[in-house]
């Protein structure tokens, strides 16, 4: 065991709230940072193999960890711009309007490849401090985009049988912030592939700026959060809206606040435990259902 976790380079016992945006989450009992599809295979086989519970981390942006920690090991994926690029076709001709990358590739790489090539359809994700893995995990949606719009195919490595598999945008089962890979934790996304139009560059940057701006004016970016908490359940007001009319906006428990400036986001004043987001989590579900007989359903992944 030992050689095999000193090759893979496992760490012990580091806290995720080092490795989160809401800056929440006790220590890990086992650590890996992977960065290639290759040592997130090597490292679901090495935790497989020791019968031990597995969790794959992006960029930390959209999930709460607890504050026990947790018992398993945690795969953070961290890949880099190299393992985002331009498809290329069987004559080695490159396909300007597909790119591949790997789940541990940021957002913001992502973006910025698709200005430098002129292609547009991505500007909306500029500010996301999110992951590809995370985004197509989650179907990621802002200012009535989604990335569902954009797959063309995603490369998941199916844990049962430790077998790589390609699945088109229908076998994804894209729904409200929904995809199979969040409802099957068999399902371990490697790479996806994107399908963008040519676009004038100069367009493309000004849409990006737009964005960014959207988000630093409405967003409490400020505060350690996880970004928006709650889906928006289709036909009804948005969930930052309803938490809005419902009188929450500023509710505290703890050091967690619902954001004065987005009521759809959690912030952690200083030293929030998960225990002051779960409960003030509940606190907000009982009175918006209260108010407006409409369940809110959490969009952030809840560390168990």
């Amino acid at each position: 065991m030992q050689n095999e976790k000193s090759k893979l380079k496992i760490k012990r016992n580091i806290l995720l709230s080092r490795h989160t945006t809401f800056k929440i989450g006790g220590p890990a009992e086992y650590f890996f940072v992977a960065k290639s599809k290759k040592e997130i295979i090597r490292a679901v086989k090495w935790a497989k193999e020791k019968k031990l519970p597995f969790f794959i981390l992006g960029n930390g942006s959209n999930v709460l960890a607890p504050d026990k920690g947790y018992k398993g090991i945690v795969i953070k994926i961290r890949n880099f711009p190299k393992q985002s690029r331009l498809q290329r076709d069987a004559t080695g001709q490159a396909k300007f309007k597909d790119i591949y990358a790997e789940a541990g590739v940021k957002l913001k790489d992502l973006v910025d490849l698709s200005l430098n090539k002129s292609l547009t359809g991505l500007e909306w994700l500029a500010g996301i401090p999110g992951t590809v893995g995370g985004a197509v995990w989650g179907n990621a949606r802002a200012f009535d985009f989604k990335i569902s719009d954009l797959i063309k195919s995603v490369e998941v490595l199916d844990v049962k049988t430790m077998k790589i598999k390609n699945f088109s945008r229908k076998d994804c089962r894209f729904s409200e912030k929904k995809s199979v890979f969040k409802k099957n934790k068999n399902l371990v996304i490697l790479s996806a592939v994107f399908g963008l139009k040519k676009g004038n560059k100069k367009e493309i940057q000004k849409k990006i700026r737009k964005h960014l701006s959207l988000r630093k004016k409405k967003h409490p970016l400020n505060y350690p959060s996880a970004g928006s908490v709650f889906i928006n359940k289709k036909g009804a007001l948005p969930s930052s809206r309803l938490i809005e009319k419902a009188g929450l906006k500023g509710l505290k428990f703890g050091q967690a606040r619902v954001s004065q400036k987005h009521a759809g986001f959690i912030i952690n004043l200083g030293g929030a435990k998960a225990e002051d987001v779960l409960n003030l989590i509940k606190i907000v579900k009982r009175k918006v259902k209260n108010k407006f007989g409409i369940i809110l359903k959490e969009e952030i992944k809840i560390i168990k």
